[in-house]
């Protein structure tokens, strides 16, 4: 028989199936492609900020009412019916992403996602409050004191004003932004606008003062996919090792002494990174690509007397075979980057151009299917309609409404509409038909609508008129 009871000398031991995260606490950094970074945030925050608060004809330039079903552009009203056009925006923007991916990797993650750049304003206010990065690396191993905790409320206040303003924005855009403050400060806010500002609040607060570099490491797809559209001619944050290695000291790597690299092991690139890795590693799917490596090697080797670029902005190929500045900019702007430029400016110029020319007027026409048409007195025949209109223009108008298609066609209801600006209308319309005219059972028609103060907005739909057979 065999003993079901485990040995007394076994040893046991514990696996970690994933690893503890380690605390970054990144160096703040200046430079070309710091300040670039903070041209971002300050051009992404005034315009996320500002638009809610902008007037247009009287209301929000910019507004997406779903109660109402009408999305406000500036001078364009959109309505379900033009959902063609979000869809083409989505599209566009996805098409631009892989192309700048391809073109200089991840452009968008360092520069202008969301997630950087509140990263970047949140870690602002901790430098300003907590000190710089070894003043925090202190604070944080010190025990509590009323110093320590009246910081961290401060800081932790801040990033909470800062996160609710933001939800209280990012609502601004569903609810006129004017009626969403007052009732704010009334306590009067309904329940799904006290969810969305407060999550919203709270997703901004947590993924850019808590999570940081878990959200691009962890939960954000498009690390994990990038590489796929990387190529050995793609621009991207890259440390050269041929020029970098071996490591060497100070004096040896600025005079070259000993074979020594240029690189002298500062561990400067490191201590700036967001995400905490070692660009000399080589390409690593945590890198952004936010080129903070990039400023502080230049400001090491400025010390130095060293030329730039140890860490930069470069390609495998033009690394490997030693590109000018020129051979580098001709292998980046390749046929295939050409071709999708070309692509995207095509798709965009019809999307545009499609959404500036589209007529500000829409006609549906519904037959009333109870009656397939019905003979009248003296042998005349009618048949029943109701004409959905949609004046999607923010000015009123009155439109002329026309029937064409059978001889002797005439309406049995007013010839004007009149219409409010951005609204919508449905008219029930008589049409009659003279005795003998128009052949047994389905004739086509046309219902044409024409601004009366603008002739040339106008719109034709088609439409079946029933003869009964005999």
């Amino acid at each position: 028989m065999f003993s079901t009871m485990p040995d007394t000398d076994t040893q046991y031991a514990s696996i970690k199936m994933y690893a503890s995260r380690e605390e970054i606490y990144p160096r703040e950094v200046k430079g070309l492609f710091a300040n670039w970074r903070w041209i971002c945030v300050w051009l992404t925050q005034l315009v996320f900020y500002g638009l809610p608060w902008l007037s247009w004809n009287g209301r929000q330039a910019v507004l997406f009412d779903l109660a109402a079903r009408k999305f406000y552009l500036f001078g364009i009203v959109l309505w379900p019916q033009d959902f063609i056009y979000l869809a083409v925006l989505l599209i566009i923007c996805a098409y631009s992403l892989f192309l700048f991916t391809t073109v200089a990797g991840r452009l968008w993650c360092g520069f202008a996602c969301p997630q950087t750049v509140y990263s970047e304003i949140f870690m602002w206010v901790e430098r300003k409050i907590e000190g710089s990065r070894s003043a925090r690396i202190r604070l944080d191993r010190q025990a509590w004191s009323t110093e320590k905790a009246m910081k961290k409320a401060a800081k932790h206040a801040v990033w909470l004003g800062i996160a609710l303003w933001t939800g209280i924005s990012f609502v601004g855009y569903f609810t006129p932004i004017h009626s969403l403050m007052q009732e704010i400060l009334l306590l009067t806010l309904g329940p799904w606008e006290w969810f969305w500002v407060l999550f919203y609040a709270l997703a901004t607060y947590g993924n850019a003062g808590w999570l940081r570099e878990q959200v691009c490491k962890y939960m954000c797809p498009y690390a994990r996919f990038q590489s796929v559209m990387f190529d050995q001619d793609t621009l991207m944050v890259t440390y050269d090792g041929l020029r970098g290695e071996p490591r060497g000291a100070k004096k040896a790597a600025s005079t070259g002494a000993n074979g020594s690299g240029a690189c002298i092991d500062c561990s400067m690139c490191v201590q700036v990174c967001p995400t905490g890795i070692d660009i000399r590693n080589g390409l690593q799917y945590e890198c952004i690509g936010c080129a903070a490596c990039i400023d502080a090697c230049d400001t090491v080797m400025d010390k130095i007397q060293a030329p730039r670029g140890l860490i930069r902005y470069s390609t495998a190929n033009a690394i490997k075979h030693h590109f000018s500045p020129q051979q580098l900019m001709r292998s980046v702007y390749r046929p295939r980057v050409l071709i999708y430029s070309g692509l995207l400016v095509l798709i965009v110029s019809i999307f545009f151009g499609s959404l500036l020319t589209r007529t500000p007027l829409k006609l549906d026409v519904i037959r009333d299917r109870g009656s397939m048409g019905r003979e009248l007195d003296g042998g005349v025949i009618e048949n029943v309609y109701r004409l959905q209109v949609m004046n999607t223009d923010e000015l009123a108008h009155t439109y002329q409404l026309k029937v064409s298609g059978i001889d002797s066609i005439t309406l049995e209801t007013p010839e004007q509409i009149t219409l409010a600006g951005a609204t919508a209308k449905a008219i029930p319309v008589r049409v009659h038909v003279g005795h003998g005219e128009g052949k047994p059972g389905s004739n086509h028609i046309w219902f044409e609508l024409q601004a009366m103060d603008k002739p040339d907005l106008q719109v034709k739909e088609k439409a079946v008129f029933f003869v009964p057979r005999p």
